[in-house]
């Protein structure tokens, strides 16, 4: 018989890597939204962590801007790491059963404000202190929640990368952001022989994901594809949030 906790997994990933493939993001959040419907954060983040790291080193490499972005991203890396490791007791600790809570909320907050299109921009000399700023808020809520997206996502948008160097960069952080998570991970016994399964095989739907929703990528509306998926993690995050509440109260 076929472990439905796996074949949940399978179609998690090659939802969550169809995304990536379309709009070139949204591994983490999709796939730690959905799976914590079914299981704690922890285990949810312990299952993500290879394949997110994996994709985000492949985005990483893929050009020719690796340089300048850590000259330029530095302050907001090493923020991320140090916030990330700071606040690593926060899904394992007392506080662990209001984590679902927390990434809820993240993620209504993350659909929002992409919804909504916030435009500004940080002037070149602030980079470095705003995106030390940006990066240990990020690294904080990275650790209760294992998605990184606010308030990086609007900062990157808004020191105005090119493209393919935006692209690159955002392999860059999520990489670190990932590798962070998987030390706390590491550090606190939940990287073991149980996650080893689950993890190969979200690691090979991510790919398959990934390649789907790059191969329809030209027959698809971006934007609208985009719009949509957002509203789902905002009703996803609603969810999240309102049945952990419940949980929490009335268990």
């Amino acid at each position: 018989m076929i472990d439905p906790i796996l074949a949940f997994i399978v179609a998690v990933f090659l939802l969550a890597g169809f995304v990536k493939g379309v709009i070139g993001l949204g591994l983490p959040p999709v796939s730690m939204g959905l799976l914590a419907i079914a299981m704690p954060p922890t285990h949810a983040l312990a299952i993500v962590i290879v394949p997110a790291i994996l994709t985000n080193l492949w985005q990483t490499f893929i050009g020719p801007h690796l340089r300048d972005i850590m000259r330029r991203l530095w302050p907001l890396l090493l923020g991320l790491a140090v916030g990330t490791r700071l606040n690593a007791g926060m899904m394992t600790g007392p506080y662990a059963r209001c984590a679902p809570i927390f990434l809820g909320i993240l993620l209504v907050i993350y659909a929002v404000v992409s919804l909504r299109k916030f435009i500004f921009s940080v002037r070149r000399p602030n980079e470095k202190w705003v995106g030390g700023i940006v990066g240990l808020i990020s690294g904080v809520i990275s650790a209760a929640t294992g998605v990184q997206v606010i308030p990086s996502m609007p900062y990157l948008q808004a020191i105005e990368m090119e493209r393919d160097e935006f692209v690159q960069a955002l392999g860059v952080f999520f990489t670190v952001g990932t590798l962070a998570l998987a030390f706390n991970l590491t550090a606190a016994g939940l990287l073991d022989k149980s996650t080893a399964l689950p993890g190969v095989v979200a690691l090979a739907c991510s790919f398959t994901g990934m390649a789907i929703g790059q191969a329809v990528r030209t027959r698809l509306e971006p934007e609208t594809f985009r719009r949509w998926f957002l509203i789902s993690m905002i009703c996803l995050g609603i969810y999240l949030a309102v049945a952990a509440t419940y949980e929490i109260h009335f268990a």
